[in-house]
């Protein structure tokens, strides 16, 4: 049975192309920078936007029609998104996917009936990951959708609650090891407060520390081989969420011992709600040693809240593809689309379309981002304006020979006044424009 028999798989057409189902800039077998653009990108579907919302809001029922979802037999209903969920991976040509455990199978009435569903249902994952040679990217818990996690999973004021999350994320985190997953992913979700009336921030800080490194621990005991991933989130649902941006969850991490088990799976919704540009996020991982992977949606600038929009923006992901190139690249992150449609867009083709038009974008900003670096202009620019710390004063001091009273020594008996050169953030950003 076909899901989606109007759509045949999606080939790359180039920039003039006019078939709207063809790849314009993501050809996956083009090579830049010594990676084709597969090994580059890395992309991923997710199966919980795409396969198990179904156009629902907080003001109206779902939109979407679905054979998967119609199913009225919970099992077979997961069997159906599975098989629809690869057949659209297939022609999207995308090399990964990633879930939730509750996205592939329902929970059932007791934790151990939910485990042994999941396991069932991995069996015809694993069958089709083996027939069509489509990867796990990672998998997760979803420790935020049921009414028991409505204080928190590790942050929980019942230690019993905590328990129970713990249990579910070790299963998981087996599972996905079990399918060759490249990364395990932890996103907070209610992990936070709605008021600090009834919150104990230290208490639930240190609840959450030992639940982060229960997990790690687990990791080395099975021998999982994949990056353990936190995914950064200021608010909603909560008032305040702990993992607040990149900076507060590596200092969350040095603070608890645990910087060197785990890396940061960043989205670029997320950054935008904390306040700050998505490149900004990817360059202080990268800075710290924390850059993981990445979720890229994006948000509407006009509204506060998580629109996971499918990427437009090219010029975005240029300047985001310049960080994570100066960083070294993602290693065994990838970029999911943790992303959904519109819930006016109801045909099921539109899934192929968002998809298309997101690696679109995101391959395009690559190719932008290649020419930025071979063009070698704003590279070159950003090195000579700090280059007076490769001198004598500036190795001095990094290297900790120059003591305060040195530096007043030093300006004093030169008579020195520094003077200020321009940083030309404008005729950078005409550059950058040049390519974007």
């Amino acid at each position: 049975m076909s899901f989606f028999p109007d759509v045949e798989p999606i080939r790359f057409g180039g920039p003039e192309a006019s078939d709207p189902l063809a790849f314009r800039f993501y050809d996956a077998d083009r090579v830049v920078l010594g990676r084709t653009l597969r090994e580059h990108t890395r992309f991923a579907v997710c199966f919980w936007h795409t396969f198990c919302w179904p156009g629902s809001d907080v003001f109206g029922a779902g939109t979407f029609e679905r054979a998967w979802l119609a199913e009225p037999d919970a099992v077979k209903g997961a069997e159906r998104k599975i098989d629809a969920a690869f057949e659209l991976i297939a022609k999207l040509g995308a090399p990964f996917f990633c879930f939730h455990d509750r996205d592939v199978a329902p929970e059932c009435a007791t934790l151990r009936e939910s485990h042994a569903l999941l396991d069932r249902v991995l069996e015809r994952v694993e069958k089709h990951m083996q027939k069509s040679g489509i990867g796990l990217l990672w998998g997760t818990a979803n420790l935020f959708g049921h009414p028991r996690y409505a204080a928190g999973a590790a942050t929980n004021p019942d230690p019993e609650v905590f328990a129970y999350a713990a249990a579910q994320v070790k299963h998981c985190l087996e599972a996905t090891h079990r399918l060759g997953g490249a990364n395990y992913v932890l996103w907070g979700g209610r992990e936070g407060y709605d008021t600090l009336l009834n919150t104990d921030l230290r208490r639930e800080a240190d609840q959450m520390g030992r639940f982060l490194a229960l997990v790690a621990e687990h990791k080395h005991r099975i021998g999982f081989g994949g990056t353990l991933l936190i995914e950064p989130k200021p608010f909603e649902p909560t008032k305040h969420q702990y993992d607040f941006d990149a900076a507060a969850v590596h200092a969350f991490l040095q603070n608890y011992g645990l910087e060197r088990e785990y890396k940061l799976n960043i989205e670029v919704n997320h950054a935008t709600l904390a306040g700050h540009d998505f490149a900004h996020e990817l360059a202080y991982a990268a800075a710290n040693g924390l850059l993981g992977s990445v979720d890229a949606n994006r948000g509407d600038p006009r509204l506060g809240w998580d629109t996971d929009q499918f990427p437009d923006d090219p010029r975005e992901w240029a300047l985001a593809w310049l960080e994570i190139l100066r960083g070294g690249g993602l290693h065994g992150g990838g970029f999911n689309f943790d992303a959904k449609l519109r819930r006016q867009s109801v045909d099921a083709t539109d899934l192929f379309h968002a998809h298309v038009g997101g690696m679109d974008a995101i391959a395009r900003g690559l190719l932008a981002a290649e020419a930025i670096l071979s063009d070698g202009r704003l590279e070159r620019f950003r090195e000579e304006r700090y280059l007076g710390w490769e001198h004598e004063l500036g190795r001095e001091i990094l290297s900790g020979r120059k003591s305060l009273e040195d530096l007043a020594g030093h300006v004093l008996a030169n008579d020195l006044e520094p003077q200020p050169v321009s940083g030309r953030q404008e005729m950078l950003e005409n550059l950058v424009s040049r390519f974007t």
